[in-house]
């Protein structure tokens, strides 16, 4: 099974050890399932691992090492069709990389442009919660 999840949870499973997200990072890197990611992802993790209210609680090292683990583990889709798809356009290469990479699900937080939409193409657009709720793996 492939997913994405959406840079949010990424930065959440790093904020939180005990977190759900992290409850599914630890899921990927057990290989319950492919994670699909690209070089736009990437980027943003980058990015919004630098701004000062995520840096005061995830060191530099972390962000950097989590970043390259991604880069070296995750499947990483290299070119993405252009899409406009999202009421958020930051959202559309996530829709996009899903799309391209088929997965069977987008994992998210994002109540209002992504969770609204409920699927795109064959994948489903869910919260963390009701993925491991789904899958039976609640910790």
């Amino acid at each position: 099974m492939r997913l994405v999840i959406d840079t949010n949870i990424l930065v959440s499973a790093l904020l939180s050890e005990n977190s759900l997200p992290a409850h599914l990072i630890t899921l990927w890197r057990q290989s319950y399932f492919e994670l699909l990611t690209a070089p736009e992802q990437l980027a943003e993790l980058g990015r919004v691992t630098r701004y000062p209210r995520i840096r005061e609680r995830v060191s530099a090292s972390l962000a950097g090492r989590f970043i390259n683990e991604l880069r070296d583990i995750a499947v990483v889709v290299a070119r993405l069709p252009t899409l406009d798809v999202s009421s958020d356009p930051n959202d559309n290469y996530l829709l996009a990389l899903a799309g391209a990479g088929a997965a069977a699900f987008l994992v998210t937080g994002d109540k209002r442009d992504l969770l609204a939409l409920g699927r795109y193409e064959q994948t489903r657009i869910i919260t963390v919660r009701d993925f491991l709720t789904l899958t039976k793996r609640l910790p």
